[in-house]
């Protein structure tokens, strides 16, 4: 498998204990609690996502553009879909303020394997990209640890973490405060520009579901240990520590995930790639 990551603004590390999360040991303030899930809900939070990431010709950005105009409504139809999210990106697929109308995201949610398989194998939806895109990958995902919410919905871990040497594919998603926006968007070059020289990142992309307010990274890695080191160092620990101490996000998530199947073509690398195990979900 050759890898590949994708990402758009600072990335918040994983705390290292519970003390760090609530800032008793490390005499930082304490990392800001995600929003409340909504009360109600019975059912356990899924565990298994689908991406697709794609790159259209310009004959085509006019029906790209039709996609973000009507949202995930369809998506959330298609059989097993939990969540939905159709997402633009920045100019070239990256992290600037910049649109760029040619790259488009779409993030599921599901909560079986099974299910995200049999979409990704029959949804006249996944066809319509593949069809029109010069660039598209696709990929299913499941959950090895997930904090915090995304328009209220939680994940859960599935499958263990990565073993040394595998791959791990990191989220995350933050809504931005108004207030904060300036100084958020103040610490992003820097930041992506160290991530994309970091070891073991082999593909970034920037994703937002509304404009400055509403962003997503993501980013996948050789192995957990090179992610982990570029988590704590230079830009992106100073970015993080400045989101933690200045209250930039209303709500936030973050997930590690392994990869089940990557197909398709990004960035100059081809991907086809299924997890050697198979998969089967947990819990």
């Amino acid at each position: 498998m050759r890898h590949g990551h994708f990402t758009l603004g600072p990335m918040p590390r994983e705390a290292d204990n519970d003390a760090e999360r609530r800032g008793a040991t490390t005499g930082r303030p304490a990392r800001p609690e995600p929003a409340p899930a909504p009360a109600g809900l019975a059912r356990a939070d899924p565990g298994v996502a689908v991406l697709l990431l794609a790159r259209l010709p310009g004959r085509h950005v006019p029906w790209a553009v039709a996609q973000l105009i009507r949202g995930p409504r369809r998506w959330q139809q298609a059989p097993g879909v939990r969540f939905a999210r159709v997402l633009g990106s920045g100019q070239g697929g990256g992290f600037g303020l910049r649109p760029g109308l040619d790259h488009q995201g779409v993030f599921l949610m599901f909560d079986e394997l099974a299910q995200a398989r049999a979409f990704v194998s029959g949804s006249p939806l996944l066809a319509a990209y593949r069809e029109r895109a010069e660039q598209c990958l696709v990929a299913v995902l499941q959950a090895s640890s997930a904090r915090g919410f995304w328009g209220g919905q939680a994940m859960r871990a599935v499958v263990p973490a990565p073993g040394d040497g595998e791959p791990v594919l990191a989220l995350t998603r933050a809504s931005i405060r108004p207030s904060q926006a300036w100084r958020f968007w103040r610490h992003s070059p820097p930041s992506e520009a160290s991530l994309a020289a970091s070891p073991g990142c082999r593909l970034a992309a920037g994703l937002g579901e509304a404009p400055v307010l509403r962003q997503a990274t993501l980013s996948l890695w050789d192995h957990t240990a090179a992610m982990n080191a570029y988590a704590r160092q230079g830009a992106h620990q100073r970015a993080i520590e400045a989101s933690y101490r200045e209250g930039y996000f209303s709500e936030w998530m973050f997930v590690r995930f392994v990869p089940w199947l990557m197909q398709g073509h990004w960035g100059g690398q081809v991907f086809d790639f299924v997890h050697p195990q198979t998969g089967a979900t947990r819990g």
